[in-house]
């Protein structure tokens, strides 16, 4: 094995093999009577407690590619990497209440997915299709993304290929339709524990090797001093970008359907109020992370074939022994594979119960749902595969922006929907539209220009988007999603008063005022449909046994 660091692989291997027999054997782990049913498959038994909750969302929301290519930007841009920082600092805060509230409506209804919310809450079938088409797509290059950091560790330990990224893909994606969430949620136990470890480790020991603190920053300002682009601080023009950047990161992250899953998943509302006080902690295991760009620049390392991506791989074998490198990058690979999992099954329980069971098959029995859910999370594995295969990386990262700016056009119908139905389900539809086509169109203008000025890349380069564009005199940008969430949700309200006074019909509110507060205790919330039944549960049907 010629230019392969087999210390590395072998650990990396080893640890592969840990959480592959964990997700075979969290089937049996919890075990319900029938895991033929989305509230048990896709969901978990809607029982998970603080800390499984915890694990669970943590390993969901930072992934492999948080762990590469947060640090990758810092490397590259400086300061203006650390947005993502302050927006998971933000975002807690901005959701705990919503979160609750979508917690309780849905186990009051049986809601599985946020379309199934939307389709109840607004009458509206088209609305809710728009949704959960939004999801998947917006889904689809995220788990993608978890392969560009698996191909970082393996490329930094001289294996090359696809076939290995296959074969990781392959088994997760039976032990992923064998034990449905389970097998994340237990999985993510490890991975947390090696990321937590590796970072302990990385921001005591390199630090240390290269001098201290005031040498690290030191070599970041000297560099990009002399390159001219980049900085410790972020120029004036950059300001507004970064502050939208990190603010519409915040709404969209728990729009993401594979965030909404971990929050069903939760027990008790209690559940995730603590877990909304305690999320924050990885918020400053990110800002550790980040650091880690930095530390590259101290110690003179070098990305392995001009991809960014590999920097903190790299770093960690130059800076660590061998084994221990493998444990780093034993953390970065799991880190992949947990996410990855959860927005497949994500992914999965919106084309089923949204697409499926609402325009293909109505009279759908849980069982018939459980076994289309459990196919199309296979299929949404295979093409994250084959994208990550025959599509440049690079493009991948960039639909990665785009997903982002996507699924911030469900904003006004699944976040402000939970508190609010004033918004005429036409309306809605009108602003997605906008929205989407704002979005698009500013992100297509977007360019990448070279260090000579000449354009590297012509159209959709990034999610700055420049104000001059509209008009104004101004050299600052602006996240691309935040103006088009802002015109949609103009259009939302201006469409709203022209419907009602045009006396159009806005359907029946299939949910009550008490659905949004009800505790686990509440008589109408219901622990689980029978798992040995085969009455199909539909959203907004009624209020579930008690």
């Amino acid at each position: 094995m010629e230019g392969i660091n087999t210390v590395e692989l072998a650990v990396f291997i080893a640890f592969f093999v840990v959480v592959t027999a964990l997700g075979f054997g969290a089937a049996r782990w919890r075990r319900a009577e029938n895991l033929m049913h989305l509230d048990e498959w896709g969901l978990g038994g809607r029982s998970f407690g603080t800390w499984i909750t915890w694990f669970l969302i943590g390993g969901d929301i930072y992934t492999a590619y948080t762990f590469v290519a947060v640090p990758a930007l810092v490397f590259g841009a400086g300061a203006a990497g650390f947005f993502a920082v302050p927006y998971t600092v933000v975002v807690y805060p901005l959701i705990f209440l919503v979160v609750i509230r979508l917690w309780s409506v849905s186990h009051v209804r049986g809601f599985v997915t946020p379309a199934d919310f939307v389709r109840s809450r607004f009458d509206s079938p088209t609305m809710a299709l728009l949704v959960a088409i939004t999801g998947i797509v917006a889904t689809m290059p995220y788990i993608a993304l978890q392969l560009v950091g698996i191909e970082a560790v393996l490329k930094t330990m001289g294996v090359t290929g696809e076939l290995p990224i296959i074969v990781a893909f392959v088994i997760l994606a039976v032990y992923t339709y064998s034990s449905g969430l389970r097998a994340p949620a237990l999985i993510a136990f490890v991975k947390d524990i090696l990321i937590y470890l590796t970072i302990i480790v990385a921001v005591i020991v390199i630090p240390t090797k290269l001098g201290g603190w005031d040498v690290v920053f030191g070599a970041a300002e000297e560099k990009f001093s002399l390159s001219g682009t980049g900085g410790l601080l972020l120029p004036g023009t950059g300001q507004v970008q970064y502050a939208t950047l990190a603010l519409g990161s915040a709404l969209a992250l728990f729009l993401y359907p594979h965030s909404i899953t971990g929050v069903l998943a939760a027990k008790s509302r209690g559940t995730l109020q603590k877990n909304m006080s305690l999320l924050p902690i990885y918020s400053l295991a990110l800002g550790f992370i980040a650091l880690l760009g930095f530390m590259a620049i101290a110690a003179g390392t070098e990305p392995i074939g001009a991809d960014n991506n590999t920097i903190v791989p790299a770093l960690f074998q130059q800076m660590f022994p061998s084994w221990f490198a493998g444990v780093a990058f034993a953390a970065v690979g799991i880190g992949a594979l947990v996410p990855a999992a959860i927005m497949s099954i994500a992914a999965a329980n919106l084309f089923t119960r949204n697409i499926y069971k609402e325009y293909l098959k109505k009279d759908a029995t849980p069982t018939q749902e459980a076994k289309v859910a459990k196919l199309a999370s296979l299929v949404v594995k295979l093409g994250a595969v084959a994208a990550i295969i025959f599509i440049d990386p690079q493009f991948s990262i960039d639909l990665q922006l785009i997903g982002g700016v996507i699924i911030l056009q469900t904003l006004p119908s699944v976040g402000i929907g939970l508190y609010t139905r004033w918004f005429h389900r036409g309306a809605l539809v009108a602003g997605w539209v906008v929205g989407m086509v704002a979005g698009f169109l500013m992100l297509y203008s977007v360019q990448r220009v070279g260090p000579d000025g000449t354009v590297v890349k012509e159209h959709f380069a990034g999610s700055a988007f420049s104000l001059s564009k509209l008009g104004f005199d101004t050299t600052t940008t602006v996240y691309a999603g935040f103006l088009a969430v802002a015109a949609n949700l103009l259009v939302v309200v201006l469409v709203t008063f022209v419907l009602r006074a045009m006396k159009v019909d806005d359907g029946v509110d299939g949910t009550a005022d008490t659905d949004y507060t009800a505790e686990r205790e509440d008589p109408s919330v219901r622990d689980l449909p029978d798992p040995l039944g085969e009455t199909p549960t539909t959203a907004g049907e009624g209020s579930g046994r008690g």
